[in-house]
C-alpha cells in the first residue's frame, strides 16, 4: 500500500525511529508538503501538564522518573487529539506508538480507513549520540534546534520566537543510551508489524535535514506509483 498523494490535507501518516533520528524535524515538514497537522505527543504531553490536568501530573510523574508513560494514557491523549469531535481528516504521528500495545489501539482508532504509510527514520548510534548532545529546544515554542546540523540563526536564540534555547537535563549520553535500550525492546518491533501490513518505507536519516526531507518524499512518491 502506498500513500495516496492526492489526498493532499487527509494523509495519515506515522513516523518511526530511535530518539534523535530527527522524527520533530522531519515531520514539521512533511506537515507542510501533505498539509496536514504535525501531532507529537510530547507536545501534547506538555499541554496535559501546563493545563495542570490530573493526566497532566500522572505524566509528568513518568516523565521526572524518566520512564515511558503508560500505554492506556498515551491512547486517551492521541484518541482525543486525532479521532474524536473536530478531529483532522489526516495527520503526521510523531512520537506514537511506540509499543505493540499501542500500535493496536491506533489501528482500532483509525478504522477503517487505517494508515496510508509509516516511515522507518533509520540512523546509527554514534549519529544519535552526537545529534542529541547538540540538541537545543526553545524554553518558548519547543522548536528544536541542533548546532551541528540545523543551528539557530543567532546563537542561543530561537528563529521562530526569540525564545532562549535550553539543553534538556535528560539529554546526557547516560539517559540516550538508556532511551536507545528502550527502543530496541519495546519500539523496533513495530518495525517488523508494519513491514507485513505492507506500510514500511525505510529511510536513511543520515546527513542535513533538507537532504532526508527530499529521500523521505522522494520515497513516499514512488511508493505511491507502485
Amino acid at each position: 500500500m502506498g500513500l495516496p498523494l492526492s489526498r493532499h490535507g487527509t494523509a495519515r501518516i506515522v513516523l518511526l525511529g530511535r530518539q534523535g533520528s530527527g522524527k520533530g524535524t522531519q515531520a514539521a515538514r512533511l506537515s507542510v508538503i501533505y498539509g496536514v497537522p504535525h501531532v507529537s505527543t510530547g507536545e501534547a504531553f506538555r499541554e496535559a501538564i501546563k493545563a495542570g490536568s490530573e493526566l497532566g501530573h500522572k505524566v509528568q510523574g513518568y516523565l521526572d522518573r524518566g520512564e515511558l508513560v503508560p500505554d492506556d494514557m498515551v491512547v486517551a491523549v492521541i484518541e482525543a487529539r486525532l479521532f474524536g469531535p473536530g478531529a483532522p481528516a489526516g495527520f503526521i504521528l510523531d512520537g506514537v506508538p511506540r509499543t505493540l500495545n499501542q500500535a493496536e489501539a491506533l489501528d482500532a482508532m483509525a478504522a477503517p480507513r487505517g494508515l496510508d504509510v509509516v516511515v522507518d527514520l533509520e540512523v546509527r548510534t554514534e549519529e544519535v549520540l552526537r545529534r542529541i548532545s547538540g540538541r537545543r529546544v526553545c524554553a518558548n515554542c519547543g522548536t528544536t534546534f541542533n548546532l551541528a546540523d540545523n543551528p539557530p540563526k543567532v546563537a542561543g536564540r530561537c528563529d521562530e520566537c526569540d525564545g532562549p534555547l535550553l539543553q534538556r537535563d535528560d539529554d546526557t549520553e547516560e539517559a540516550i543510551r538508556r532511551r536507545l535500550e528502550l527502543y530496541e525492546t519495546v519500539t523496533a518491533p513495530l518495525i517488523d508489524r508494519y513491514r507485513e501490513q505492507g506500510l514500511l518505507v525505510s529511510v536513511d536519516a543520515s546527513g542535513p535535514p533538507d537532504e532526508v526531507t527530499g529521500r523521505v518524499v522522494a520515497l513516499l512518491n514512488a511508493s505511491s506509483e507502485r
